[in-house]
């Protein structure tokens, strides 16, 4: 395992849902990024960039996205719009594929 790869100090665990919002909601999420650039991915919802390392988001990033390169840190207005239920959770992870596999990956419902 890559030392380091986890999200929120715990690295992914199939039995554990880490996130519970209710459907139809708005959350405002602080991404921070350790030691390098991370494509964050968030699974059955979609996000406004609100701000990136501190500076407001650049117009070519203003629409709804799913992944975003957090180079810092970054704040996303998440919405949640499509349900997601304990047996079938959805996910957020690092896009690098060894570093999800590494256990840098959450659930949520």
């Amino acid at each position: 395992m890559l030392p380091g790869m986890c999200i929120n100090g715990k690295t992914h665990d199939l039995a554990r849902i880490d996130v519970e919002t209710a459907l139809g909601t708005l959350e405002v999420w602080k991404i921070v990024s350790r030691g390098m650039a991370h494509p964050f991915h968030v699974h059955g919802a979609s996000f406004r960039i609100l701000s990136l390392s501190g500076a407001p988001t650049p117009a070519h990033l203003a629409g709804w996205k799913d992944v975003v390169l957090v180079e810092d840190e970054a704040e996303l207005l998440i919405s949640f719009s499509h349900p997601a239920t304990r047996e079938r959770p959805f996910m957020y992870h690092c896009h690098i594929l060894e570093h999800e596999d590494a256990g840098m990956m959450g659930q949520y419902v």
